[in-house]
C-alpha cells in the first residue's frame, strides 16, 4: 500500500478514529513528519492539535540508525536500545552530547513551532499519538511515555504505516493501536510514500494556526 503524500495518509487514518470523534480527543503529532498527518485527523474529529516534541538518538556515524530517543517534559523521557548500544559500543560520552544535541533541538522547535502558546491540557482526556510511521519505535515510545506522564484517561497511538513487531513491542505502552498498513517489511517509512519531502518549520507553524482557527469556528 503507498500513500501520495502525509495529508492523504492522515485523511486514510482519520477514517478508522472517526468513532472517537464524541470522545472530544486531543491529538499530539510528532513534528515534523507527523504534523500534516495530525491535521488531517484534527479536522476529521474537529479536534485541537498540539505537539508531542521528540527527537531521535541516532548511532555515530549511523544518524539513521535510532539507538534511543528523548522526548520533552520536565523531566525528558529517555528511550534506549541497550542491545544496539552494546552492540555498537556506543560510549557514555557519546550518549550525553547526542541527549545535549537532542534537547537543545527540542528547545529549538519548541520556540520556532509554539512560542508562548500554552500547551493543550490532556490530563483527564482521551488522547491521541500520531506520527507518519513507525519502524523502530524509538522515538514513539519516547513519546507514549512522556504523554502517559500527563494523565490522559485513554491514550491511543496512530500511524498509517508500521511493521507488526514494533507495533508488539509498543503495545504496552498505549491504551489503544490504531494503524492503516502493517506490512511484514518496513526497510523505512518513506518507502510507503510518493512524496516524503521534509517539512519546513514554517509548514508546521502554518498547519498548527490552521487547526486553531478551525477548533475556534467549531467552539
Amino acid at each position: 500500500m503507498m500513500f501520495r503524500d502525509r495529508r492523504e495518509a492522515g485523511r486514510i487514518l482519520a477514517e478508522r478514529l472517526k468513532p472517537l470523534r464524541d470522545e472530544h480527543p486531543i491529538v499530539l503529532a510528532l513534528p515534523s513528519g507527523g504534523v500534516p498527518v495530525a491535521y488531517e485527523v484534527a479536522r476529521a474529529l474537529a479536534a485541537p492539535m498540539d505537539l508531542i516534541l521528540v527527537r531521535k538518538i541516532g548511532a555515530p556515524g549511523q544518524p539513521e540508525f535510532a539507538i534511543g530517543a528523548i522526548a520533552d517534559g520536565p523531566e525528558p523521557e529517555l528511550v534506549t536500545d541497550k542491545r544496539a548500544i552494546q552492540a555498537l559500543g556506543v560510549s557514555d560520552a557519546y550518549l550525553d552530547s547526542a541527549k545535549a544535541r537532542a534537547l537543545a533541538e527540542i528547545d529549538r522547535r519548541r520556540a520556532v513551532y509554539l512560542g508562548a502558546l500554552t500547551p493543550e491540557e490532556i490530563r483527564g482526556r482521551v488522547v491521541i499519538v500520531v506520527d507518519d510511521g513507525i519502524a523502530t519505535g524509538a522515538t514513539m515510545l519516547a513519546a507514549l511515555r512522556a504523554t502517559r506522564r500527563r494523565g490522559p484517561t485513554h491514550l491511543i497511538m496512530a500511524a498509517p504505516v508500521a511493521a507488526p513487531e514494533t507495533l508488539r513491542r509498543l503495545g504496552a505502552a498505549a491504551d489503544e493501536i490504531v494503524c492503516v498498513h502493517t506490512p511484514e517489511a518496513l526497510r523505512a517509512v518513506g518507502y510507503f510514500y510518493d512524496d516524503f519531502a521534509q517539512l519546513t518549520d514554517q509548514a508546521v507553524i502554518n498547519l498548527l494556526a490552521a487547526n486553531r482557527a478551525e477548533v475556534s469556528r467549531h467552539r
